[in-house]
């Protein structure tokens, strides 16, 4: 099994920035890809950002393009989120996963680990 914690959510004023953090437990070694995902009140949750595991590919979802950036520290066990340029649509819950799959899935269902979430709210 995988634990996940996220931390670092908060309230931010628009265009500020924010930086979140996912802490990995357990079974580390099986953690191939990892990612964010974000639900705001009323929505679906949705992909944010995947990367996989050197860190040397990763994938963003349209509306954070250029604006977020996805990091990991293996030796941290520890994934990052940079949040720049902070939207009030970015408010919502965000969640860490992880799975032992390769490919950057950008779905739910492609990952088998799930942190409780963190909350960002960013005040406009």
């Amino acid at each position: 099994q995988v634990q996940l914690v996220e931390s670092g959510g908060g309230l931010v004023q628009a265009g500020g920035s924010l930086r979140l953090s996912c802490a990995a437990s357990g079974r580390t070694f099986s953690i191939l890809l990892m990612g964010w995902f974000r639900q705001a009140p009323g929505k679906e949750r949705e992909f944010v950002a995947a990367i996989n595991w050197s860190g040397g590919a990763t994938a963003y979802a349209d509306s954070v393009k250029g604006r977020f950036t996805i990091s990991r520290d293996n030796a941290k066990n520890t994934m990052y989120l940079q949040m720049n340029r902070s939207k009030p649509e970015d408010t919502a819950v965000y969640y860490c996963a992880a799975t032992g799959k390769v490919a950057l899935g950008r779905g739910e269902g492609e990952y088998d680990y799930w942190g409780q979430g963190t909350q960002v709210t960013v005040s406009s």
